[in-house]
């Protein structure tokens, strides 16, 4: 359900979050089952994990903003960004969120946060003198619909797993190295290195394609509930291509430092067209054609039923 009256909730989102959570927890069941067997206490791969999600979670906004060099902003520090803010959440009858600015060059916003109620809409200096308001009200209105749908809470939780899968395997390899005191059982903790090392790989995999397919859907379910919020899908496609057009002309080691948060932004951080197969797998975003498609056929359905 979403956080919003008058931003529907999207089934498709909601059954991928569902599917995604799923796996997410077989997967931590494997990871758990492995490094059970091969002699860590249950007790302490618990407290590890549970602790890595809390953090994760309950300080991704924290982490988000100093990654992004972002800071919150008061209403007298950016009127013109809050009233657009409250503009929209009125327009949606949905709480607002705290309002942050991150002074870099790069035109991108995203939301973050561990709920609805602690969620945080970031705007960068580099968006603010790109687009003009309407546009810009357009792009808040998809970041705000990221908090509706609440799936910013669960793309904190998903990317989480890699991350505690490869603290966790890194402990059961220190824990094999300095284990033993003969040669058999030297052999036997390479053995169970070189396996531990494998599942964590193919568990980071799997975790990063589930990740990755729940980004490009809930981009293009923003994507529509924005779009309607405002009534002008139009505006949010030209915003769109003006954000990519753009993003081409900030340097390659810029894009490369903001490159974590690719699956949080607006657009993501990257020069150029990612037209192939394999690049669309391991893309964070639909690819622009598929969402100014999107956005085309939405004006067209608006327009019809205003004639």
């Amino acid at each position: 359900m979403a956080y919003a009256k008058n931003i529907g909730s999207d089934r498709g989102l909601t059954w991928r979050m569902m599917m995604t959570g799923l796996f997410l927890v077989i997967l931590w069941g494997i990871i758990t089952a492995i490094l059970f067997a091969i002699g860590l206490s249950f007790a302490f791969i618990l407290v590890i994990m549970f602790a890595g999600i809390f953090c994760q979670y309950w300080f991704s906004d924290r982490i988000a903003l100093f990654g992004m060099g972002g800071r919150l902003v008061t209403p007298q520090e950016a009127p013109q960004l809050h009233a657009m803010v409250d503009r929209l959440c009125l327009m949606a009858d949905m709480p607002k969120p705290r309002v942050a600015i991150a002074q870099t060059d790069m035109p991108n916003a995203f939301a973050t946060g561990r709920s609805p109620k602690a969620a945080v809409v970031c705007v960068t200096t580099g968006i603010q003198s790109r687009l003009s308001d309407e546009e810009l009200e357009a792009v808040l209105a998809h970041e705000l619909s990221h908090v509706a749908h609440r799936d910013v809470a669960v793309m904190t939780i998903a990317s989480s797993v890699g991350m505690i899968a490869g603290l966790l395997t890194r402990v059961a390899m220190f824990s094999s190295m300095f284990g033993g005191s003969n040669d058999n059982q030297n052999q036997n903790n390479a053995l169970i290195e070189l396996g531990v090392m494998l599942a964590s790989i193919v568990i980071y995999f799997i975790s990063y394609l589930l990740t990755l397919a729940l980004s490009r859907y809930r981009e293009l379910a923003a994507d529509r509930s924005g779009a309607l919020l405002i009534g002008k899908p139009a505006v949010l496609a030209a915003a769109l291509v003006k954000v990519t057009g753009e993003m081409s002309k900030i340097p390659q080691r810029d894009l490369r430092k903001q490159e974590a948060y690719n699956a949080f932004f607006f657009t993501p951080a990257l020069a150029g067209k990612q037209s192939s197969s394999l690049a669309t797998l391991f893309s964070t975003h639909p690819s622009l054609e598929q969402r100014l498609a999107q956005l085309d056929d939405l004006e067209r359905r608006l327009g019809q039923t205003g004639a």
